[in-house]
């Protein structure tokens, strides 16, 4: 059974913590956690050296799911996982997880040090003159009770994945089925990612020391919105992670925080 937290509006935060060390607090992306997502091979790459926690964001997994949705809980639900470690700790995130860490930074959670892997701050093309509003189409797919399509608009239309990949999910059953029981909050993620532009202003009032890393293997769109993130948060690392794409190893990546995180 995992652990749990009060937010504070009163939701309830799974969390699971391995390792010891200092602490470690890793955030998922969208579609994910602790169950499905990269959290777990990261925590173990990690726990000779940290005390890793990782977490189910709101409405995923064990945690519970209070609404009405707002940003500011997300915050708040990362910053109860951050208190339950009883020390500032060191905080990494992943895609809209970054974002969120990112988030948090700037409305001035004391971390001790932050690290962010490709927030998808990519921006999204006009479509018949307008920029198609992604939570707006999102919600509708799940207030009509289609899931399937929540997740497979999001990976086609908004990550940019071939459109075959949605129909190749579906055939492996246990893998469609986690993404499904997940699918119910891409529209909190769309909310984190805030339009998917970089919110240069706000990046710019976070005082915690930043690294922000992408791959090597990365779309044109995701390395600029990597740049673009390092550009704004004062004093930031940039690093590139050679050979890497969004789905990045966590072999990968642990060296890089363990680096970092001194």
């Amino acid at each position: 059974m995992p652990e749990t937290v009060v937010s504070k509006d009163g939701t309830t935060i799974a969390y699971e913590k391995s390792g010891t060390g200092p602490a470690l607090v890793l955030v998922d992306g969208a579609l994910c956690s602790r169950e499905m997502g990269p959290g777990r091979d990261l925590a173990k790459e990690l726990a000779d050296r940290y005390t890793v926690y990782v977490y189910d964001r709101r409405g995923r997994g064990d945690s519970g799911d209070t609404q009405p949705y707002a940003v500011h809980r997300e915050i708040e639900d990362l910053e109860a996982v951050m208190a339950a470690s009883g020390e500032v700790p060191y905080v990494a995130g992943q895609s809209s997880g970054a974002a969120l860490a990112l988030e948090a930074a700037a409305s001035g959670i004391p971390m001790k040090k932050l690290a962010s892997y490709e927030a998808p701050y990519i921006g999204f093309a006009p479509v018949k003159g307008a920029v198609p509003d992604h939570t707006a189409i999102l919600e509708k797919y799940l207030s009509d009770g289609n899931v399937g399509g929540a997740v497979g608009h999001f990976m086609v239309k908004m990550v940019g994945a071939p459109a075959f990949v949605p129909v190749m999910m579906r055939l492996m059953p246990k893998v469609w089925n986690g993404l499904k029981a997940n699918g119910m909050t891409l529209p909190n993620d769309s909310r984190v990612m805030d339009g998917f532009t970089a919110p240069t202003t706000r990046l710019a009032t976070i005082t915690v020391p930043t690294l922000v890393m992408g791959g090597s293997k990365g779309k044109a769109n995701m390395k600029a919105a990597v740049q673009a993130v390092a550009d704004a948060v004062p004093g930031s690392i940039h690093e590139t992670l050679e050979g890497q794409t969004h789905q990045v190893r966590a072999t990968a990546l642990a060296p890089a925080l363990a680096a970092f995180f001194v």
